[in-house]
């Protein structure tokens, strides 16, 4: 499956962004969607995941409260709605594909899911 990531931009501290990632080439139910993000000089770290149905999500406690990840398996498109930005939220974010996983399971893949789309920058000003 060929993912394309999108939405990211330049916003102030406490606004809010939805990046989305498309997918094509293959049956965009039959996997588990993640996002993660990698800031300057820091690993790559998890997001959020969610399932193949959309109907369980999984999130890094950084993120907890304040992102959602959401599917529409009819467009064949995952959402990362971001409120409450803050200045440690800058980084690139991919989203990535596992087939038939569970999300908390993506949460331990960072490096290890089987499609990775190009990132998005995302830089929240202070």
């Amino acid at each position: 499956v060929q993912l394309q990531a999108s939405g990211g931009g330049l916003v102030q501290a406490g606004g809010s962004l939805r990046l989305s990632c498309a997918a094509s080439g293959r049956t965009f139910s039959n996997y588990a969607m993640g996002w993660f993000r990698q800031g300057p000089g820091k690993e790559r770290e998890f997001v959020g995941a969610i399932s193949m149905s959309g109907g369980r999500t999984y999130y890094a406690d950084s993120v907890k409260g304040r992102f959602t990840i959401s599917r529409d398996n009819a467009k064949n498109t995952v959402y990362l709605q971001m409120n409450s930005l803050k200045p440690e939220d800058t980084a690139v974010y991919y989203c990535a594909a596992e087939g038939r996983v569970a999300p908390e399971v993506v949460s331990r893949m960072r490096y290890g899911m089987d499609h990775w789309g190009k990132g998005t920058q995302v830089t929240v000003s202070s």
